[in-house]
């Protein structure tokens, strides 16, 4: 039943995205105000999918779902970014070889240019295309290391700058420094106080929508039950 309010929705949508958003209006409010009942409600539950789980089988799917979301929603930015989020993150429980792998996270990089274009949250947008950076870091450690770790934080560096109260950026390049090699400076260690950092903005985060970007806790959670700390509690 709730997938085929989604898919109802999205048809309808189809249909209302034709309109023609006022001069002067923003892209994605023109968007929100466009889509019919149901839609909202059908997002949000193909996002928790998403947001939800590692399984590439079933980020595909969501991925494919958000493909057909941004051709009912030509001007909304949101459909692009979860499309590009499911993807890259599908490619790191996937057995598929590094070919298929780099090709995935090529569509990744499209979804997130066209979210550009759309004018999307670039800090969210460049937090992202850290992630990605680390995904394309993931099929081939050895050979990319170096040349996909910088790319990742300088981009996490940009994002942060964009918005300091975004905890994304701040996860990523916790991320980035632990599996960094000791040697470089890296490791669990050296990682600690950027994961403590994400772990208080997400405490402090408020999504700027119901749809908006807000995954990335349950990492953070996860890695500070590692290290022993106490979960903070989120506001």
């Amino acid at each position: 039943m709730k997938k085929s309010l989604f898919t109802l929705a999205l048809v309808a949508f189809a249909l209302a995205a034709t309109a023609q958003p006022k001069a002067g209006a923003p892209a994605k409010a023109a968007a929100t105000a466009a889509a019919p009942a149901g839609y909202a409600e059908g997002m949000a539950q193909a996002i928790a999918a998403l947001t939800s789980t590692g399984d590439p089988a079933v980020l595909q799917a969501g991925a494919a779902k958000m493909e057909r979301a941004a051709a009912a929603a030509p001007t909304d930015w949101l459909p692009r970014y979860y499309q590009a989020y499911a993807l890259a993150i599908s490619t790191f429980g996937s057995q598929d070889n590094a070919t298929a792998k780099d090709n995935t996270l090529d569509q990744a990089e499209k979804a997130l240019g066209q979210a550009r274009q759309l004018k999307g949250d670039e800090s969210e947008l460049l937090a992202l295309q850290a992630y990605v950076y680390q995904a394309r870091l993931r099929v081939s450690p050895m050979e990319r290391g170096q040349q996909y770790s910088e790319l990742a934080g300088d981009a996490a560096a940009q994002a942060r700058a964009l918005n300091p109260a975004n905890p994304r950026p701040y996860l990523i390049a916790a991320n980035n420094l632990y599996y960094m090699p000791s040697e470089y400076g890296g490791g669990a260690a050296a990682a600690r106080p950027l994961f403590e950092a994400a772990q208080a903005k997400f405490a402090a985060f408020k999504p700027a929508g119901p749809l908006a970007p807000n995954w990335g806790q349950g990492q953070v959670l996860g890695r500070m039950k590692e290290y022993g700390a106490p979960a903070q509690a989120s506001k």
